[in-house]
């Protein structure tokens, strides 16, 4: 599986997600590789800033990136996770990493316009298909992230983006002080999470 985190903007989660996904995998016993697309450079400069960062991470931030991922990866990982910068920002990168996703997971908070930006997002996503050696999109999957627990917008963007077409998994990412204060630290149990949740439903192997 090469699953790339994908959304329009910044600051919609896309680091925090990879990084405890990545995480997750490696507790399920899946040889990893996280891949920072990023200019930034967040998921890198965590890996090295963390105590213990057990998952492999290397900086690839290039439009070149479908050309040099299987010389990096090697053929030593079951799974890559990929954080990418923002689409508005950088279109030529992550159209780059969309060429050799399997599955794209966008993060998306139940606000008006993060809803609003999934729609440039899925364009991005099937664009994506005239350029991929198998002429089709990758999967692509919404995880409502942020959420307030017995917030009714949660359930009402689910259906909004539902109607609208969208896989929206089933579970959520509350707004915690565990994911927004991550950054930086080690990552224990995250398959106990909610990503490990998303995994489940993305159907990855146990």
């Amino acid at each position: 599986m090469i699953l790339a985190l994908v959304n329009l903007k910044g600051g919609t989660g896309k680091t925090t997600s990879a990084a405890f996904l990545a995480h997750a995998l490696h507790e399920r016993g899946r040889r990893v590789l996280l891949v920072d697309a990023d200019p930034q450079g967040s998921a890198l400069r965590w890996s090295e800033d963390a105590e213990v960062w057990p998952v492999a991470t290397v900086a690839l931030p290039t439009k070149r990136l479908h050309q040099r991922l299987d010389d990096v990866a090697g053929g030593r990982f079951d799974d890559v996770v990929i954080d990418t910068p923002p689409l508005e920002e950088n279109a030529g990168i992550v159209n780059s990493v969309l060429r050799v996703a399997s599955h794209v997971l966008v993060p998306v908070a139940p606000t008006p316009i993060e809803v609003e930006r999934v729609g440039a997002v899925a364009e991005a996503v099937e664009d994506s298909a005239a350029v991929r050696r198998e002429g089709e999109a990758p999967r692509m999957a919404l995880l409502l992230t942020r959420t307030v627990p017995n917030a009714s917008s949660t359930g009402v963007y689910r259906e909004v983006l539902t109607t609208a077409g969208h896989r929206v998994l089933p579970g959520e990412v509350r707004r915690v002080e565990r994911f927004a204060q991550a950054w930086g630290d080690p990552i224990t149990r995250a398959a106990a999470t909610a990503y490990g949740d998303a995994l489940d439903a993305l159907e990855v192997p146990a």
